[in-house]
């Protein structure tokens, strides 16, 4: 949700990559519905493995509970975004928890493009 969200306010401005250190099959059909609630199509979306190599490139990581399974870099700048995890749960639980990276995503766009 984050990277699609980060996209959309970005505006190009920004390269996103969405990876997790242990990523799901598929996409969560609660996901796939609370963001195309607001206009944006994740469909297409696979979940991918966070990669050393994306993180090496990376100006900022931001992280979502991947604890020491997330590769730590010195010069990298880092945000850990403790959040529910929106695994198993209802599409009212999905929605609440995409208000909230929402917020957050919107700050750190402001952030990197302002």
């Amino acid at each position: 949700m984050a990277a699609a969200l980060l996209q959309r306010y970005a505006n190009g401005r920004v390269r996103v990559r969405s990876a997790g250190s242990e990523p799901a099959d598929a996409l969560h059909p609660a996901v796939v519905e609370a963001l195309g609630e607001i206009g944006i199509d994740i469909s297409a979306e696979a979940p991918k493995r966070l990669t050393d190599e994306a993180v090496r490139e990376a100006d900022a990581v931001v992280t979502m509970g991947c604890g020491d399974a997330c590769p730590i870099y010195p010069g990298k700048r880092y945000l850990d975004w403790e959040l529910e995890d929106p695994a198993g749960k209802s599409l009212g639980d999905v929605r609440r928890i995409r208000d909230e990276i929402d917020r957050r995503v919107r700050a750190l766009a402001d952030e990197l493009t302002g």
